[in-house]
């Protein structure tokens, strides 16, 4: 029996997953769109999405709690440009499009995370 197996590892131990997604969040907030592998952007929409429902409350508290789990800069785009634009959507905030090309290194296959 498999339990407490919800989380993926990537091979990393939890400190440096959580830099790796962290940093990944960053990106896609920045740029509106990243390439990366398919698994990778599986489980970063689970992040974003909730980090763009607490943006959605637009108060205090939710902006406090995105500086510490975002950089600063990434966190105040998240919360006053992004997040307006989905007020009146209940979730489904990115989507995910699988590239036909596969990563030249070990054969990963590639997807594209983008906003709605």
């Amino acid at each position: 029996m498999r339990h407490l197996s919800k989380v993926k590892k990537f091979h990393r131990k939890k400190d440096q997953r959580e830099a790796l997604f962290k940093i990944l969040a960053h990106h896609l907030i920045m740029n509106g769109r990243i390439k990366t592998t398919t698994e990778r952007a599986k489980y970063l929409r689970r992040i974003v999405e909730k980090l763009i429902t607490l943006a959605k409350k637009q108060n205090l508290t939710a902006l406090r709690k995105l500086i510490a789990r975002l950089p600063k800069k990434s966190a105040y785009k998240l919360y006053y440009e992004i997040a307006p634009r989905y007020m009146d959507r209940n979730g489904g905030y990115t989507r995910i499009i699988k590239l036909p090309l596969r990563r030249k290194g070990d054969n990963a296959e590639l997807s594209l995370i983008e906003f709605v």
